[in-house]
């Protein structure tokens, strides 16, 4: 059994972040064939015990596929304008496929300033533990439709990880277009080798090359990175997997795929 099968196997409470790029298409729209597939991974993640929580880029390429004349637009009222009418397209597709195993779904949409308020964060921790217990799939993202930079989390890496310790979850699962961590950017290095298991993440930059970012998402290799050192600090190992691929969830867990483990001392 690897690493990586191990984790999964033995995790209850799981908080799977899923990446804009791995909900796009080529051309930019929704990819609901990947959507469904992810509903049918928690649904037999649930059935076999476990507790899934959410966190969903997305909201802007759902946006842009609604009003496609608005899709090169650079000003940044516009930009959180699609995102305002992107949320719902993308809650609306996760409530279609979702229902299909009979699994309802919450919206929490929150700010940088809900995880610095002692009260709010009670107030998300409450809410999140009511919705798990009754067997509902919380999808979080962050309110970019009001976030400006004084209250702005940065990007869905950080608030994967954010969440994942106000939940004190057993593991986080962070679902890109890549298989995991390279030494080198696999995209332009055929030679590229995966680094299966990482033990030191401080020192990780200083030997891999990790530059670019998702064409549609607003972070990249660096920010999983970061994600995944600050939930280590609360003993929470971080997974980085492929969520282009079918299944890779239960494959990992099977041992039948590979990925990139953050594994904790």
């Amino acid at each position: 059994m690897t690493a990586l099968s191990e984790l999964l196997k033995k995790s209850r409470k799981i908080v799977i972040k899923i990446g804009s790029n791995v909900l796009s298409s080529d051309n930019g729209t929704v990819n609901r064939e990947v959507m469904r597939d992810i509903a049918d991974q928690v649904n037999s993640l649930m059935n076999s015990g476990k507790q899934v929580i959410i966190v969903s880029s997305g909201a802007g390429i759902c946006g842009a596929g609604a009003i496609d004349r608005w899709s090169r637009r650079d000003d940044m009222n516009y930009k959180q304008a699609l995102c305002a009418i992107g949320q719902v397209e993308l809650m609306m597709a996760y409530k279609e496929y979702f229902a299909v195993h009979g699994i309802n779904v919450g919206q929490m949409l929150l700010t940088r300033d809900d995880f610095t308020d002692n009260q709010r964060n009670l107030h998300i921790r409450n809410t999140l533990f009511t919705m798990v217990d009754e067997g509902v799939v919380p999808i979080i993202n962050e309110n970019d439709s009001v976030s400006v930079e004084e209250i702005k989390i940065g990007d869905n890496d950080t608030l994967a990880a954010a969440a994942a310790s106000l939940w004190n979850a057993d593991i986080l699962i962070m679902l890109s277009d890549i298989d995991g961590v390279f030494d080198k950017d696999p995209k332009y290095n055929k030679d590229a080798r995966l680094i299966e298991e990482i033990y030191d993440p401080d020192s990780l930059l200083e030997n891999i090359d990790a530059r670019g970012k998702s064409d549609f998402g607003t972070g990249g290799i660096i920010t999983k990175i970061e994600a995944a050192k600050r939930a280590r600090k609360y003993y929470i190992p971080t997974v980085l997997m492929n969520g282009r691929k079918r299944s890779i969830i239960i494959e990992a867990a099977e041992g039948k795929a590979k990925g990139t483990a953050f594994l904790c001392p």
